[in-house]
């Protein structure tokens, strides 16, 4: 008896002078089509994604790896396209020559992949994250030799610098050993003093295909990256763990978002690095989102949080893993759930996968989308060459 009216107390109390949560306002977008990049007929373009830089006039930069149709992982060079007029034309795709697949003296072929451009403001340059493929006689793929891959391209010049590896600790918090480490379509946040909080995933052990996600934060001086700590772990057991965590801040708090092989997870936290519990994404009315086995990641934009998917029930059962369409919802930042009725389609189904998508944001009002079509050598359009495709959105007043 005593211990229900304690109970009691402690909760009137907690509600007398906890912060009142956020009343969730509906934001209006409007979504702009911009001229999409055809691949070949060997080619496709896939984990294709833009940097905005500022200059004048300011250019759009899109990095895209050159991907055979024939079995999965079969990345090889890496290109990149210029648009100077708003994505209303642009360049023809051309190679990064310090970004090449390339065969090592131990007769391992190396190639950067999973890419993520974005503009670095403190320093002015366009830094690229993501990860390593590495194929044994530039075949059979290892992932133990994964590392985090980064460049630096000298806005300036329009020129790339050599690829470079990100050095983390041999082990995580807990002990285990930190291998097949990489930052694979991650999305980041870059601190006003420069400093860059990066997701990235990694084994705690070499005979087992589980990942943990983390945020480390890493100087960078416009040439180097460099860990300097990183916060909390965060897996699970089932399937292939957690991975390719996607970070944002909004109105003073971030948030992750993670993959799962049966469902996508999100969380939040104050400082970027360490974060509350899990949980699963699902719908303000509380059914399961139903985005798996792909990425999701985030917009931000007016005065909304946004998230960005793909999912199971939209009449596409013949896609993959349900990877189109391409859909955009908001989230309320207090529930952590996406808003049903916000939920709009981004992309339209047309018979390819579009779970790797990217998003460059512009300015606080504007954002674009990039996505490459993954046609995988099926369906109808199997014969037909892929394209990369922009989405330009902002604030529908």
């Amino acid at each position: 008896m005593v211990r229900n009216i304690v109970m009691i107390i402690l909760v009137c109390l907690w509600q007398a002078f906890a912060p009142a949560a956020e009343k969730f306002q509906p934001a209006a977008l409007k979504f702009e089509s911009r001229t999409s990049i055809d691949g070949s007929k060997e080619w496709d373009w896939w984990q294709a994604r833009t940097a905005f830089v500022p200059l004048d006039p300011p250019l759009l930069i899109t990095t895209m790896s050159e991907t055979g149709r024939a079995g999965t992982h079969n990345f090889h060079d890496i290109y990149q396209s210029i648009s100077r007029d708003d994505g209303k034309t642009w360049s023809e795709p051309n190679p990064i020559s310090s970004l090449k697949r390339t065969r090592q003296t131990d007769g391992y072929e190396v190639a950067p992949g999973d890419l993520w451009p974005t503009f670095h403001a403190k320093t002015g340059k366009v830094l690229v994250t993501g990860k390593t493929f590495n194929f044994e006689d530039g075949k059979r793929e290892n992932r133990l030799r994964e590392k985090v891959s980064y460049a630096v391209m000298q806005t300036a010049l329009g020129e790339w610098g050599p690829m470079r590896f990100l050095a983390l600790p041999e082990k995580d918090h807990a002990g285990n050993p930190i291998v097949v480490v990489n930052a694979g379509c991650t999305q980041r946040v870059d601190l006003p003093n420069g400093d860059i909080l990066l997701p990235v995933r990694y084994w705690r052990d070499a005979k087992k295909h589980n990942y943990t996600s983390t945020v480390a934060r890493c100087s960078f001086d416009g040439e180097l990256l460099t860990y300097q700590e990183h916060g909390t772990e965060l897996t699970i057991a089932k399937g292939r763990g957690l991975y390719e965590p996607s970070l944002t801040e909004f109105k003073g708090t971030y948030y992750l978002t993670l993959r799962g092989d049966d469902s996508g997870f999100v969380t939040r936290g104050k400082d970027g690095l360490h974060f509350e519990p899990i949980r699963e994404w699902c719908f303000d009315d509380g059914t399961p989102l139903g985005s798996y086995n792909t990425q999701q990641h985030w917009v931000t934009i007016g005065d909304g949080l946004f998230l960005v998917y793909t999912r199971k029930g939209a009449e596409n059962d013949h896609i993959m893993r349900h990877r189109a369409p391409l859909f955009i919802g908001q989230v309320n930042p207090s529930t952590l759930q996406v808003v049903r009725s916000t939920e709009r389609v981004l992309i339209p189904e047309n018979h390819a996968t579009l779970g790797n998508s990217g998003v460059c944001r512009v300015s606080d009002n504007e954002s674009w989308i990039t996505c490459g079509e993954g046609l995988l050598g099926l369906g109808k359009r199997k014969a037909e060459t892929n394209k990369v495709l922009f989405v330009k959105i902002t604030i529908d007043r």
